[in-house]
């Protein structure tokens, strides 16, 4: 059987957060630099994809946002469960797991839009 320490999944979620912040601001960027390019295309293509990449950047931002607060709540959970009990739930470990793969999960969505993003910016030189 593994054994986790409490310590280990509060600097889990402390680097969850982090990364997460990163990430939202990294879109916040990536955002802007889709509004200055659209400022000069006007090929029904190069639209139709800054469509897409608008919508795409507006889906992951409120991803990151609903995942960061699911991450805080948990961590908050972790933190009533130590004061109460001294210990943390089996739940609140299995929560843990399913947090972390969320985490990899919209860190890969990420990187693909972010690929995409880049490909299509690419593209246009």
């Amino acid at each position: 059987m593994v054994t986790i320490e409490i310590s280990q999944i509060d600097e889990a979620c402390a680097a969850w957060q982090n990364t997460l912040r990163e990430q939202r601001t990294r879109f916040g960027e990536l955002k802007e630099q889709l509004l200055q390019i659209a400022a000069n295309q006007h090929k029904p293509e190069s639209l139709r994809e800054i469509e897409h990449l608008q919508n795409q950047f507006y889906i992951q931002l409120i991803n990151i946002h609903d995942l960061k607060h699911a991450i805080r709540e948990h961590a908050q959970l972790i933190g009533w469960e130590r004061r109460q009990h001294h210990q943390i739930t089996d739940a609140t470990l299995a929560a843990h797991s399913e947090l972390h793969d969320q985490v990899a999960y919209l860190l890969q969505t990420l990187r693909q839009v972010e690929e995409e993003f880049i490909a299509f910016a690419s593209s246009l030189q």
